[in-house]
């Protein structure tokens, strides 16, 4: 149970989590009550911890209902220019506690609960993970919408609201085993079905071409039903929507074929239908072209375009019939920003409602729709990129390929008058790619389709200009634009990392929340030895905090003086956790070798998830958990060398883990990661980076300093050397003699004793044919690993060099990433004011 705060301390929190004023708790308490009793019909007698938990979410979303009907009013009136993030992924976590954040009800909160007989913290752990997403790319729309509230934008997230999210990962013995994300099993307290505005989507049929123009007939008709979750802006009484779509059957779904006595089994299949939104596909940076995906692909964006042209027709002052009939100034009152290509069906079926539905010439509509579309980039690795065979639009979307054939056919009319009798680079530049199937090029597609193309950070937005969308660049270069990522400060520093918050509050005011740039200001304190005590204690909280949790959770023990060293990210072969695999067994081997030497003791923490289907990262997990097992069992060792795999990675453990962290990992080879956000994360919350110079990695070097980060290994153009003259992974094996221990060790079964050849797809893959070059890198990360510890022995300089990390995180704010794609892509104008609150007078 959570002690009362004392008055001294409740001063020092009155900025970060707003005040506890007698009114307020005593409100919150009859509320509670209210729920408890009315929406619960429960008592105090026989009321569990999860009935508690719904009372208390129930009675903090009332504070939301108001300020969300007087958001959305706030808009019908100005009738501002309205953004749309159509996005297959927000990977939300939990929102009881970014809720209070957001409106300043934490500290009333904690004093009514306690008031009550109930430990805050106890319940917040009841909720359930929204895991709507994979990793950055969903995570990153998540941040998106907090930011796009909070800078007061009209901005909807659009989306679908799967049934089950991202896979539980359970490891037994050593190896990942997946489980099913039932979150909504006991409902879900913060969404409002909206059936009112349940649309018709329709899949399969033909195409008739008539003197009225053409028609999609004999069409089979899903439903998308919307829930509407809130998203509130941080204390500017603003709160966005985002709506999710679910599947549902139509009532004569199957019956209108009347099939004698085939009733039952009629509605049995509505399943079939409702299909489309049961589960997440779990690939990062993959793509897996099954017919189910294309399905979830062009549901989410044919509700989400009706829904658009519906508020664009009926939002024009006071009346909801339809008085906006001229779909010319769509691009003056709507946005859409495509969150990679997963949604870019929306230019085709734009298109074929604005031709087919509202009758516009061609030119017309097209004008239209690139103008109100606009295509965000996520990766470089040609696996990922979608590429839908043509057989399956044939029979799925057979209006939408004819469509698409039409914007090609113009599309390289164009480029054929540009660059005459450049065949060659028509054939690159093709929204079709011909081969044994013929398949679209999505990020073609959305390419010519949008009116700007951007990148995750200037790095990866100069790789897709100078590479796979070079064509497309030298022929449209004022299209292409950087937009580095960024992450909201509220969840990811106010909210989990309240002790660093106040510190930093103290010093410097606490405006730097919706501001992150001030900062900076703190460089004015990195040589305040009182500051530095303070950044240090709060870490050392925050390990002692963690490690409790992973000894109650895991029933593991850790040192807590020790470094704590953290990979946390999707378990894939760019990401190199198999480099950190090598530091390990060469760290564990030399500690061997001189066991009485001081060695800097380090607790090795790596978590993540694998796609289901990805063997070899299955496998990296297994090897892992296996060094892990020698490790940690070795007398020899002690507490000086842990492994911890970090089971269940997800927003609620990065919570948790990023605060606790020394030692941020970022060792992605240079060229493949578009930009990373765990690496904002840890950096804003008092860990140092150890890095490639890769994605947005640069330009945290540039802005703290190169100095105060561990860079290490090949840049993008020794890459594309290499890439030239050949890597030769034997070449550096037989050269360094540490390496081939590590490598022999692994291969002759010292990890895997019961089994000596089990990781040897894993140890030809590194000696063979290893795309991601970990060799090559291996000899300057072990030595800038060396660096690393020596530094740590000096917790003084340490600390000093995490100050200049934490103050030069400003840029890395996702309220400046959405002020530059407002004013630079969508032509809006972000704002910090506040509007009206429910309470006050209008």
């Amino acid at each position: 149970m959570a002690k009362p705060l004392t008055d001294q301390d409740k001063r020092k929190q009155i900025s970060v989590r707003g005040l506890a004023g007698v009114e307020n708790v005593s409100d919150l308490k009859t509320n509670f009550n209210r729920h408890l009793h009315f929406t619960l019909v429960k008592d105090r007698n026989v009321a569990t911890k999860r009935d508690y938990y719904f009372a208390l979410a129930n009675t903090v979303r009332d504070y939301l209902v108001g300020r969300w009907i007087r958001t959305q009013q706030h808009y019908y009136e100005k009738d501002p220019k309205r953004v749309y993030y159509l996005s297959l992924e927000f990977y939300m976590g939990r929102t009881l506690q970014n809720t209070m954040v957001n409106l300043a009800l934490e500290n009333a909160c904690d004093e009514a609960t306690y008031q009550l007989g109930l430990d805050m913290e106890e319940l917040q752990d009841i909720e359930e993970d929204a895991g709507l997403g994979n990793g950055g790319l969903g995570r990153l729309a998540a941040c998106f919408l907090d930011s796009m509230a909070s800078l007061g934008l009209a901005a909807y997230g659009y989306g679908i609201r799967y049934e089950f999210g991202i896979f539980n990962q359970k490891i037994v013995d050593g190896w990942q085993v997946e489980e099913a994300d039932d979150w909504l099993r006991y409902g879900n307290p913060w969404e409002k079905a909206r059936p009112e505005y349940m649309r018709p989507v329709h899949f399969y049929g033909r195409v008739e071409h008539t003197e009225e123009g053409v028609k999609w007939v004999d069409t089979q008709v899903v439903l998308a039903l919307p829930y509407d979750t809130p998203v509130p802006g941080y204390r500017n009484n603003i709160v966005n929507t985002m709506r999710l779509w679910s599947a549902k059957a139509p009532c004569d779904f199957n019956l209108k074929d009347f099939n004698v006595g085939g009733y039952i089994q009629a509605v049995l299949d509505r399943n079939l239908a409702e299909n489309i939104s049961r589960v997440l596909y779990p690939n990062d940076n993959f793509f897996e072209g099954k017919e189910l995906r294309l399905k979830q692909e062009y549901f989410v964006v044919a509700a989400t375009l009706q829904d658009i042209i519906r508020r664009f027709k009926a939002s024009k002052f006071g009346s909801t019939e339809f008085v906006r009939l001229d779909l010319a100034s769509l691009p003056d009152k709507v946005a859409i920003q495509l969150n990679d290509t997963h949604p870019a069906m929306a230019i085709p079926e734009l298109m074929r409602i604005l031709v087919d539905v509202e009758k516009l010439t061609w030119v017309k509509a097209w004008d239209i729709v690139v103008r109100t579309c606009a295509y965000t980039n996520h990766t470089v690795l040609p696996e990922a990129l979608e590429r839908w065979p043509v057989d399956l639009f044939q029979n799925l979307l057979p209006r939408h390929l004819e469509i698409i054939y039409e914007i090609n056919r113009r599309h390289l009319e164009r480029i054929a008058t540009l660059y005459p009798g450049d065949l060659e680079r028509m054939r690159r530049m093709s929204l079709i790619e011909e081969g044994d199937v013929k398949k679209i090029n999505m990020a073609h597609l959305c390419i010519v389709g949008s009116h700007a193309v951007n990148g995750v950070a200037r790095i990866h937005s100069e790789i897709i200009k100078d590479t796979v969308f070079k064509d497309f660049y030298e022929a449209d270069p004022e299209k292409f634009q950087n937009k580095t990522n960024g992450i909201t400060p509220r969840r990811w520093l106010v909210m989990c990392n309240p002790g660093l918050a106040e510190v930093i509050a103290e010093r410097i005011g606490e405006d730097y929340i919706r501001d992150l740039d001030q900062l900076k200001n703190l460089l004015d304190f990195v040589d305040d030895d009182s500051f530095i005590r303070d950044v240090a204690k709060v870490k050392q909280e925050n390990k002692m905090k963690f490690a409790a949790h992973l000894e109650e959770t895991y029933k593991v023990k850790i040192n807590p003086n020790s470094m704590f060293d953290v990979q946390v990210k999707r378990i894939h072969e760019y990401k190199r956790q198999l480099l950190n695999c090598l530091h390990i067994i060469t760290l564990y081997n030399r500690i061997k070798k001189e066991p009485n030497k001081s060695w800097t003791p380090r607790t090795i923490m790596i978590g993540g998830k694998a796609a289901p289907g990805y063997h070899t990262a299955k496998m990296i997990i297994k090897l892992i958990t296996s060094i892990g097992d020698i490790v940690n069992n070795d007398p020899m060792v002690g507490d000086r060398l842990k492994v911890i795999y970090l089971e269940n990675y997800r927003v609620t453990l990065a919570e948790k883990v990023i605060p606790a962290s020394d030692l941020s990992e970022q060792i992605s080879t240079a060229g493949t990661e578009a930009s990373g956000t765990g690496n904002m994360k840890f950096m804003l919350n008092g860990a140092l980076t150890i890095g490639t110079m890769d994605g947005a990695n640069v330009e945290m070097a540039e802005e703290a300093g190169e100095e105060n980060l561990f860079i290490f290994g090949m840049r993008v153009p020794d890459v594309k050397a290499m890439d030239k003259k050949g890597y030769d992974a034997m070449s550096y094996y037989n050269r360094i003699p540490e390496l081939k221990q590590a490598m022999d060790q692994i291969s002759k079964g010292l990890f895997s004793p019961s089994q000596p050849d089990l990781f040897k797809d894993l140890v030809n893959m590194l000696m063979q044919y290893d795309r991601f070059k970990v060799f090559a890198d291996y000899e300057d990360y072990i030595k800038c690993q060396e660096r690393v510890s020596e530094l740590y022995k000096d917790p003084k300089e340490w600390t000093k060099m995490v100050i200049h990390n934490i103050a030069g995180c400003g840029k890395f704010s996702s309220d400046r990433t959405i002020s530059q794609y407002a004013r630079e892509i969508w032509g809006m104008e972000p704002s910090l004011e506040k509007i009206a609150a429910p309470d006050d007078p209008r």
